[in-house]
């Protein structure tokens, strides 16, 4: 990751590009072949590549079992709405809780873990919260998932926003993004963020400094999955539901392959253009044949072997300078 000017600032150049593409996005979209949806699922998950990048891009630390946050963040969502109250903040506050708790949990067993075993651990307990999902049925509705989950109104006391309709849930969901985006600027550009990076670089040279390796990782893991859950709660509001194939290892799979494409680990950037690449391979490449799937996965290879720093990089090497 190398460092720019702009770290210092609260909203950047790049980010005002990107808000202002996204902020027009439904006047545009369905001109060129797309849907109005679409945009809801893309915010969604740029907020869960960009908190996942934290981890993968920033700290160095790759997680196979992310889909676990994220479904942990859905399935909260829906039973806070179901159980405690049909609120649209209580439900975003237990996503975030529950997040903060099983990354926390989960962190505490990975913090003194580094390399293959780092990751090999991120997919035995990936593996656990799946399974658990699908066999409480009384809690979380088994392989048949929670259905009918409320989409509710967001209430700011003064004023009350209906999200039933795709386009008020797209703005919403465009908000908290752009809180997300600038939230997690500034981070990986503080001395928190510098620390992250100087762990990712040497371990033992760090630790030398006298900085606590293993609580550092445990934070950065536990805000990544934070983010996820925040992100999956967020989906479940979309999709009106939450099922256990969010948590599996495909689901995990395909967040690290949107970051890798995308550049995360030379760009901050780089998991906006991945979740960006994903979903237009989805739905264009989709329209024409069904192994569209396939394709992306030759492009993730394609980029693996010849550009490992992903579109990111191939930007970076024609301008001459760092996007991040």
């Amino acid at each position: 990751m190398t460092p720019t000017t702009d770290g210092g600032r609260l909203i950047t150049g790049p980010m005002l590009i990107l808000f202002a593409a996204l902020v027009t996005l439904p006047f545009w979209v369905q001109s060129v072949g797309l849907y109005q949806y679409l945009g809801v699922e893309v915010a969604i998950w740029m907020i869960y590549a960009l908190g996942f990048n934290l981890l993968l891009g920033y700290g160095g630390l790759p997680s196979f079992g992310h889909g676990a946050f994220l479904g942990v963040g859905a399935y909260a969502f829906g039973l806070a709405q179901f159980h405690v109250l049909e609120n649209l903040w209580v439900g975003l506050l237990a996503a975030i809780l529950v997040g903060i708790v099983a990354g926390g949990i989960v962190g505490l067993f990975l913090a003194h873990r580094r390399g293959i075993y780092f990751a090999l651990l991120t997919v035995a307990f990936g593996q656990v919260f799946w399974f658990v999902s699908l066999k409480w049925f009384s809690v979380t509705g088994g392989e048949d998932g929670l259905l009918g989950i409320p989409r509710p109104s967001a209430d700011f006391g003064l004023v009350e926003f209906d999200l039933s309709s795709n386009l008020s849930l797209y703005y919403f969901t465009l908000a908290v993004l752009m809180i997300v985006v600038v939230a997690l600027w500034r981070l990986v550009h503080s001395p928190f963020g510098k620390v992250v990076r100087a762990i990712k670089q040497n371990e033992t040279r760090a630790s030398f400094l006298g900085y606590n390796v293993r609580l550092y990782k445990w934070a950065v893991f536990t805000l990544s999955a934070t983010t996820a859950a925040l992100a999956g709660g967020l989906f479940a509001m979309a999709q009106q539901s939450a099922f256990p194939d969010v948590m599996n290892l495909v689901s995990s799979g395909t967040i690290v392959m949107m970051v890798l494409i995308g550049g995360g680990f030379v760009s901050f950037w780089g998991p906006v253009i991945g979740v960006t690449v994903f979903f237009v391979a989805r739905d264009v490449i989709g329209s024409i044949t069904e192994t569209w799937l396939l394709w992306f996965g030759l492009m993730f290879m394609l980029s693996v072997l010849f550009k490992p720093e992903g579109v990111a990089g191939l930007w970076q090497d024609s301008s001459g300078e760092s996007p991040a």
